[in-house]
């Protein structure tokens, strides 16, 4: 992991294509902005986890011979 120290108004480069801006600092809270392209999804980690649960559920859900039914 890479740790950088930034201050408000400082932004940081991903892949040439994705900005990440510190808009404010308020005690142990920070306000970040990214500029990413539409086709790049940008989700909270808890949102990506809750995301990546339901899919592993509705997967299991399925069994490889209920889509062979499908066909």
């Amino acid at each position: 992991m890479l740790a950088l120290s930034r201050k408000k108004g400082d932004s940081l480069i991903i892949n040439n294509n994705i900005e990440i801006t510190v808009l404010e600092v308020k005690g142990e809270q920070v306000k970040l902005g990214i500029n990413a392209p539409k086709q790049v999804p940008v989700y909270r980690k808890e949102v990506y986890t809750q995301i990546q649960e339901a899919n592993k559920e509705a997967m299991s859900v399925v069994s490889p011979t209920d889509l062979k039914d499908l066909i």
